[in-house]
């Protein structure tokens, strides 16, 4: 069992059985909206997650990744949702205040 934490939307939970599947499909499935401008292709950073704990449990950084975090449009400790896979675990995730939508309820 795999989980994600979404800390500042009030600890929301997302349990998984699946392995190698793209954190913004778990988000998405699970009824959550999160922002992507780019349609999930790893072109813009609109669905970057900063990890609290966990990164272990992702997959390595994509090249994608790698080119945002050399142009200093990542931090190390974010990660593109649309690239990075939950492994196995769990990940403890806030959303970035950048990247809030008007409409969703955050917590701290």
């Amino acid at each position: 069992m795999s989980r994600i934490v979404i800390q500042n939307l009030f600890n929301r939970e997302i349990n998984s059985n699946a392995a190698h599947c793209k954190v913004i499909e778990l988000i998405h499935e699970n009824g959550i909206d999160w922002m992507h401008a780019c349609g999930k292709k790893g072109r813009c950073t609109t669905c970057k997650i900063i990890v609290m704990s966990g990164s272990e449990n992702l997959s390595p950084k994509t090249p994608a990744e790698e080119k945002f975090e050399n142009l200093g449009r990542l931090k190390t400790n974010e990660r593109l949702s649309c690239q990075a896979e939950l492994i196995s675990g769990e990940v403890v995730v806030r959303v970035a205040e950048i990247n809030k939508f008007p409409h969703i309820e955050y917590s701290k």
